[in-house]
């Protein structure tokens, strides 16, 4: 039996999300039934983290144990060639000691949300970012996320049906980014809270638009209630970009 990491990359756009589903494609799914084509086995592939229907990747990292012997670079080129017409792709693949998890192993999970400041609608990146029609102010947006940065109870950025046993959370790094008419939002901490990431981009959102403050911000961390969430920013956005781990350490 060895264990295989691989690096995916993947449009979130034609999936439930990462998670396999009763009711859609998903993600998981579809390497699953490329490995199934590939072993004859029946194997679980086991993610850093999940996301939602419309969310993508550049770089998730997952895991999966495979008993018939095969080069990681061989298992590779054979799931990208079952993967198509899918839009997963296979970026690398590793053998990690036995113990390596994808999941339980990450030290830290980094997101990016992607923001077009245009009237026109999308075109390439319909799907692919959040288009806002008016200016947004990037200084203010930076300043006030610097309030939702450390440790704190995130219950007002958490979505109803999370299912974390607690909303406590460390933020990271919440930093704001404008270059044009493009923002991008980088986030990183060890988990997120399910939606938590969009929840607070929505919120920084109506801080550059000017309908919010950092103290309103502030305000509504403080409140530890859902009901206070101004804005949950749509999935088109988002993008899982790396998982950290404490070492590669290959097999």
């Amino acid at each position: 039996m060895t264990r295989f990491a691989l690096t995916v990359e993947f449009d979130g756009r034609p999936f439930m999300g990462w998670q396999r589903q009763s009711h859609g494609p998903s993600v998981q799914a579809s390497i699953e039934r490329a490995l199934r084509e590939i072993t004859r086995e029946d194997i679980a592939v086991h993610a850093a983290g999940r996301t939602d229907a419309g969310v993508h990747a550049t770089a998730m990292r997952a895991h999966c144990d495979v008993t018939r012997p095969i080069a990681p670079f061989r298992l590779m080129e054979a799931l990208n060639a079952r993967l198509r017409p899918d839009p997963v792709a296979i970026l690398d693949c590793v053998e990690v000691a036995p113990d390596w998890h994808a999941r339980f192993s990450c030290i830290q999970r980094r997101y990016e949300y992607r923001i077009v400041l245009r009237r026109a609608p999308l075109t390439h990146e319909r799907g692919l970012a959040w288009r806002i029609p008016q200016p947004l102010d990037v200084p203010a947006m930076a300043d006030a996320a610097q309030r939702l940065v450390g440790r704190h109870d995130f219950t007002t950025f958490r979505s109803a049906h999370c299912q974390a046993d607690s909303p406590v959370r460390t933020l990271d790094r919440l930093n704001v980014l404008g270059d044009g008419d493009r923002i991008a939002v980088h986030a990183a901490a060890r988990s997120f809270l399910h939606h938590q990431v969009r929840s607070m981009v929505g919120c920084l959102a109506m801080v550059g638009r000017g309908q919010w403050t950092a103290d309103t911000l502030s305000d509504a961390l403080a409140a530890r209630d859902r009901a206070r969430l101004g804005l949950n920013a749509p999935p088109d956005g988002l993008f899982f970009v790396g998982a950290d781990y404490p070492a590669e350490a290959s097999a």
